[in-house]
């Protein structure tokens, strides 16, 4: 059976949350939700974790976070970096945005040979989500793969989220379109398109799983990116337009797999209160040891 890896990202700045909330405690002895994956990602079968963090706050995420797994699971780390360009690219003065999912992804270059998961370090995807994709992998798939959530299992009362809105085509993704401002209202589920949703549609909340031929992918890709929006001071080389070129383009195709977990996370300060509780109930109902480590 194949290893499977599970790569955490990390590194992003938070900027509607504010500060590092990667390093927020959701559990009452202080765990993250990175805790909360990790413990998941154990559980369901994975071998090893590849943090891609910043390195201005490695030692603070070692000691908060990854000390504990110690004798666990294997953790390595990769570092996105401004600066870390092609041969040929420089960082345009006075950008501070990170270059987005792909760039993040393409920093753990050389750390992976094996099957892999990508996920946002701030969100909380349960361990269903976890194990059919692990499954998927040491059952021995080479296919990129995509885990689908249901739209009205990902919302936040406090505001409007994007969601990668999927089309499919038996099990195989057919295009993600993000999605902005999307909320349950009075008149029922709104975005900032002119169409109808019920909230059954599968989303993509990056839960992505690769084999490391993605990096040969992303390092060609996030050139032809640079030579057009390398300039720009917001512009971000994003995992979800990776896939859907290469979908395009007819060079791969992703497997789609179904999560009926509800997804939950940070996007807006006031969601912390709802993470701990929901983090609670799960404690309540025996999914989680207290405390987790």
């Amino acid at each position: 059976m194949n290893n499977v890896t599970l790569l955490v990202m990390a590194a992003g700045m938070g900027s509607r949350y504010g500060g590092l909330k990667q390093l927020d405690a959701v559990g009452p002895n202080g765990e993250t939700i990175i805790d909360y994956s990790v413990y998941d990602a154990i559980e369901a079968g994975f071998n090893k974790v590849v943090f891609i963090i910043r390195r201005d706050f490695e030692s603070e995420f070692k000691s908060t976070i990854t000390d504990k797994y110690s004798g666990k699971i294997e953790a390595e780390f990769a570092f996105q970096d401004l600066h870390d360009l092609p041969d040929g690219f420089i960082c345009p003065d006075g950008r501070e945005k990170p270059w987005g999912t792909g760039h993040a992804i393409l920093s753990a270059d050389g750390l992976i040979q094996e099957p892999f998961v990508a996920i946002n370090g701030d969100d909380f995807y349960g361990r269903e989500s976890l194990r059919v994709v692990a499954d998927y992998y040491k059952n021995g798939a080479n296919d990129f793969s995509m885990v689908a959530f249901q739209l009205d299992k990902t919302l936040s009362e406090f505001g409007g989220v994007t969601r990668g809105l999927c089309t499919l085509k038996n099990d195989t993704l057919d295009t993600v379109i993000e999605t902005g401002e999307i909320q349950e209202t009075s008149e029922g589920i709104t975005s900032d398109r002119d169409i109808d949703l019920d909230g059954c549609e599968p989303v993509s909340m990056n839960v992505w799983g690769f084999t490391p031929v993605l990096f040969d992918y992303l390092k060609t890709g996030f050139v032809e990116f640079l030579k057009k929006e390398g300039q720009e001071m917001k512009s971000e080389y994003l995992i979800p337009a990776v896939v859907n070129d290469l979908i395009q383009s007819e060079q791969e195709s992703i497997h789609v797999l179904r999560s009926g977990a509800r997804w939950f996370g940070v996007t807006y300060k006031e969601d912390r209160s709802h993470v701990v509780n929901q983090i609670q109930q799960l404690i309540d109902d025996g999914v989680y040891p207290s405390p987790l480590f």
